[in-house]
């Protein structure tokens, strides 16, 4: 049952369609199609229609609220799925929203920093000089004479993000209940993680806490800079960090007018992104040209931290692997790790999903990225996927958004970049570091007090285990998905031990032959030799057998 502000909020959709001369998104619709012939005789189709399609569709999100600009900022990167007239007039939602009034943002700032805006700033810049969805940012001057820039969140946006975000939860519902593959989309998951992510747009002091983690990371690189915060002046609404000069991204003429080698930006550009999501697992995930700026000796600049991602170190390995499968073209892999990744059912016969994965990906290799729709491909491999029931992953939401994004700027700075030749070398280097022996060495270092804190409370917890057998009060319940992931384990256990019996066999095997040395000098020959090859081979398996970061 709709309450009265989610009907008005329809009927305010809907009007502001017609008012944009956009009125034929819904006459196009089953219901609706009868009364096409409306058209003819609506008054306000004989004004609009003069006006662009670009302008009246960014006209009409920016009347619909910040969910909507966000949807546009999006689409925006997407210029091969986008006529140009669209894409050019949707690219003005990254920092053209049309702002709130100077009073309303000295008001929140001295509300907020509790004392006149005199008393923070030498000079503040009435006019913001960027103005997007969720809040806006004005140039200003501290009494000490440090250039900064003062981010204010935009008045009442919560009511207007929540009310929003209902809509989003009933048509996600919807969604569900009526279309067949509605289940696999989890749409609810995907709106419930939407909705956290803008939640925590409106929290600046998040913003900031992220903006400083992110120039941690990189602080010294000559890749990426990042502002640097000052605290004394943030507070939830407001945000108070250095000012940065550079050349907008999407400014490709003054970028080559600062004669900036733009295949190296393309390529430094996919390096940073796999370095904050493999190395750091902490990454920017709202990459849109407004956000992007390059520095005069070529280093990106980045801007507006408020949405970041993360990944556990399960969905990192397996992203991990699954990229380099599929730049060796090893689908039967890709196939695999979605099972044991439980991305797909765990019944799924592999080989028929690695024939479907070979059909959509093989056809992409060997070409050039302007050459290639990522989101085309993405469409396709959901199509394939949806006959081996594969859902969609919640957490992953925010990493394909990213990709898209990236893949938007490298289109618009260098679209022959190869993207596989950039990134391969990357995830190989990170793979060996994951399961080679240094990572054996450093999680040994890193587990070592863990260890020697709870070793001594081992015999103590597993007398109280054989008890509790012993008087019949031991219980175990596992849920459907704990069973899944149990099964996966002991399939992985299964391989590893199988690993490691040969393994210990070969060292055995090493061991007899050198205590038999002297006894039977014939035995391979040079017996030392051979006790020191079957050592090292088994010491080899072993360690491959090893298990990896846990999950």
């Amino acid at each position: 049952m709709y309450r009265f502000s989610q009907f008005f909020r329809l009927m305010k959709i809907s009007w502001v369609l017609v008012s944009q001369g956009l009125d034929e998104l819904i006459l196009a619709s089953h219901l609706f199609r009868p009364l096409r012939f409306l058209k003819i005789i609506m008054p306000w189709t004989w004004v609009t229609r003069r006006t662009s399609r670009g302008a009246r569709i960014r006209r009409a999100l920016e009347e619909l609220g910040p969910i909507f600009v966000k949807f546009g900022q999006i689409l925006s990167t997407r210029r091969d799925l986008l006529p140009d007239d669209i894409a050019v007039e949707l690219a003005k939602l990254q920092d053209q929203v049309p702002p709130f009034p100077d009073a309303q943002a000295r008001q929140i700032i001295e509300t907020s920093l509790g004392c006149r805006i005199e008393e923070v700033f030498a000079d503040f810049e009435a006019t913001p000089f960027a103005s997007a969805s969720i809040a806006q940012v004005h140039g200003a001057t501290l009494q000490d004479g440090r250039k900064v820039v003062v981010k204010v969140l935009r008045p009442g946006i919560l009511p207007v993000i929540r009310r929003d975000i209902s809509l989003l939860y009933i048509i996600a519902s919807k969604i569900e209940r009526y279309w067949a593959a509605g289940k696999q989309l989890r749409p609810r998951e995907v709106v419930q993680e939407f909705e956290k992510t803008l939640l925590d747009e409106l929290d600046l002091m998040r913003e900031a806490a992220n903006a400083n983690q992110l120039r941690r990371n990189f602080l010294g690189s000559s890749l990426l800079y990042v502002p640097e915060v000052y605290w004394e002046y943030c507070r939830r609404d407001v945000m108070v960090m250095e000012r940065i000069h550079g050349i907008p991204i999407s400014q490709i003429d003054r970028l080559r007018e600062a004669s900036i080698d733009l295949k190296t930006l393309a390529e430094h550009g996919v390096e940073i992104f796999f370095t904050q999501v493999f190395r750091d697992s902490f990454f920017h995930a709202d990459m849109h040209p407004g956000n992007i700026f390059v520095s005069d000796d070529g280093q990106y600049i980045a801007v507006d931290f408020g949405i970041m991602g993360t990944l556990n170190a399960t969905d990192q390995r397996y992203l991990a692997e699954n990229f380099l499968a599929f730049f060796n073209r090893d689908y039967h892999r890709v196939a695999q790790l979605h099972v044991d990744s439980g991305w797909v059912a765990p019944n799924t016969r592999v080989d028929e999903f690695e024939a479907a994965i070979r059909t959509v990906c093989e056809p992409i290799f060997d070409k050039p990225l302007k050459e290639i729709s990522f989101g085309q491909v993405l469409l396709r491999l959901f199509q394939t996927a949806r006959r081996f029931n594969m859902e969609v992953q919640p957490q992953l939401v925010l990493l394909q958004k990213t990709l898209l994004n990236i893949e938007g700027l490298g289109r618009q700075l260098y679209p022959d970049l190869d993207l596989w030749d950039t990134a391969k070398p990357f995830l190989e280097s990170w793979m060996r570091e994951q399961i080679g022996p240094k990572s054996f060495l450093r999680h040994l270092k890193e587990n070592a007090p863990l260890w020697a804190e709870r070793l001594p409370q081992l015999p103590n917890k597993i007398y109280d285990l054989l008890e509790a057998a012993k008087d019949g009060n031991l219980k175990m319940e596992l849920k459907p998905e704990q069973m899944q992931q149990l099964r996966r384990e002991i399939r992985r256990a299964n391989r590893r031990s199988f690993g490691a019996i040969v393994g210990g066999s070969l060292l055995v095997s090493a061991a007899v032959i050198t205590a038999l040395d002297g006894y039977a000098p014939t035995m391979l020959g040079n017996l030392p030799l051979g006790s020191w090859l079957l050592g090292s081979l088994g010491v080899i398996i072993l360690l491959a057998a090893w298990p990896g970061d846990p999950d």
